[in-house]
């Protein structure tokens, strides 16, 4: 059953459209990078769980794999990637960070925690924990709700014999 309080649902849209630009995803380029904010979080999300496929991150990021194809392409070229051929199966090729690219994820990381923590010195220590408690199970609720869309769809595309 939908959730109705127009007034709560319009607050949290109005935040979250400020966060984002306040984040700076509105920029061409994201945390003091040459990077669009896709390849910033492709590089956050292979320097946090290791190797890799395209296919892994297009999941990952939710994007379609032509796009991560293409921007792995560009990541690779400017040295911040490598890929290797899987030893089990010549097909998968696993992507990994390059000395460069966990120079570059190092950045990412400073970069974050300097704005980040920007921010936290200006609340008092029980607004930090509502702010990280709250973002917490926000995230989680907007991922179950993602997932639950999916689940959905393909039940429905498969019982209309798509």
């Amino acid at each position: 059953m939908p959730f109705h309080d127009q007034s709560l649902i319009d607050d949290i849209r109005a935040a979250s459209r400020l966060m984002v630009r306040e984040l700076g995803f509105m920029e061409q380029t994201l945390a003091a990078t040459d990077y669009p904010p896709s390849a910033v979080h492709a590089i956050l999300e292979i320097g946090a769980r290791g190797p890799l496929t395209s296919a892994d991150l297009s999941d990952i990021l939710h994007l379609e794999k032509s796009s991560v194809s293409r921007m792995v392409r560009k990541l690779i070229e400017c040295g911040e990637l490598k890929e290797t051929v899987d030893a089990d199966d010549a097909r998968i090729k696993q992507l990994s960070l390059t000395a460069k690219g966990r120079r570059t994820l190092s950045a990412l990381h400073d970069f974050g925690r300097r704005q980040v923590s920007g921010a936290l010195e200006r609340l008092s220590e029980a607004e930090r924990r509502t702010v990280r408690d709250g973002l917490v199970v926000y995230a989680r609720a907007l991922q179950a709700s993602r997932n639950e869309d999916t689940e959905s769809k393909l039940r429905y595309g498969q019982n209309q014999g798509v």
